[in-house]
């Protein structure tokens, strides 16, 4: 993710960016930072041919509508006027990764994702039919549908958009350590999303937008949207996957549809999963505060860990 207070917006920042990931990763732990670029009104189609020599670092540019999200002032305000942009990323087969939300003040928060799949990324990808697209963090049926439809299009479902509706948001009063960006919507949508995640349709890989904002700037006047699911993903996704007796199928959605969508070779390193009970922490460290995991304080059936060679 490229929308940090300073924006990376440029292949040296990506590469200072990735060093700094590199320098606070744990060292026993196989792990290779896959880079993206944050694309703005400026971006040129110079940027992209540049980006384009550089996939060993740069997986793709990510598009924020401007205001859609955390640190999303930098981002876009008007598709059109990148057009020449778009027509590079698709002669350089560069991938462009899309938050998928209107930022219209007179949309509905629950249909953001539609009317901007609807007004903008539709009309995108039949102007660039060959741009590979990827809907990030897909939540709800409609961008199911849309993805399902054809196209170079993919999309990254997270673990909380498989786990929560908006009631869990809502109901009984406002919990925000389940408010996120594109917000959880209905049951019926949560439905279409677990349906397109086992279905074993290559189009549809994991991503879960995990984002480590603290306790205090979660239960705030105005709270951060964000989820945090890292230190747990692959088992909330184990949830899920059991539940709907799909368990065959989560080493695909989780380990190779998204490395065949961008052309990238398969991880060689293992990791195991273990039907072992445990519980979510109610909190962990960070900084001089504190993040609540998704689904904190409540039993796990699974337990991840590293196979050594």
């Amino acid at each position: 993710m490229p929308n940090l207070h300073s924006p990376v917006t440029h292949l040296d920042a990506a590469i200072a960016y990735r060093a700094r990931i590199m320098s606070a990763a744990v060292s026993e732990t196989p792990f290779e930072p896959m880079m993206t670029l944050y694309l703005t009104d400026d971006t040129t189609p110079d940027a992209i041919q540049t980006a384009a020599k550089h996939t060993d670092i740069i997986l793709g540019f990510k598009l924020y509508p401007a205001h859609a999200t955390t640190h999303s002032a930098a981002g876009v305000h008007h598709l059109h006027a990148l057009y020449p942009t778009f027509e590079a990323m698709e002669k350089w087969d560069v991938p462009l990764l899309v938050h998928g939300e209107s930022t219209d003040t007179t949309v509905d928060v629950f249909d953001r994702e539609a009317v901007f799949i609807e007004q903008q990324l539709a009309p995108l990808q039949r102007t660039f039919p060959a741009l590979r697209i990827v809907l990030e963090h897909v939540s709800s049926k409609i961008g199911v549908d849309w993805v399902q439809a054809g196209g170079r299009v993919g999309a990254t479902i997270t673990p909380h958009h498989l786990l929560l509706t908006r009631n869990d948001l809502l109901v009984g009063g406002l919990h925000p350590h389940h408010y996120c960006l594109p917000v959880v919507k209905t049951a019926s949508d949560r439905q279409a999303l677990i349906q397109a995640a086992i279905s074993g349709n290559p189009r549809f890989f994991l991503g879960t937008d995990s984002a480590p904002h603290t306790r205090l700037r979660k239960c705030a006047d105005c709270g951060a949207a964000g989820i945090y699911s890292a230190p747990f993903a692959l088992e909330y996704y184990a949830m899920v996957f059991e539940a709907q007796a799909a368990l065959d199928r989560l080493e695909a959605f989780a380990s190779q549809h998204g490395a065949d969508f961008y052309g990238r070779p398969y991880n060689t390193h293992v990791v195991r999963l273990t039907r072992t009970d445990q519980t979510i922490p109610e909190s962990l460290p960070f900084m001089d505060d504190v993040v609540i995991p998704l689904l904190a304080g409540q039993p796990l059936p699974w337990q991840m860990t590293w196979e050594t060679a």
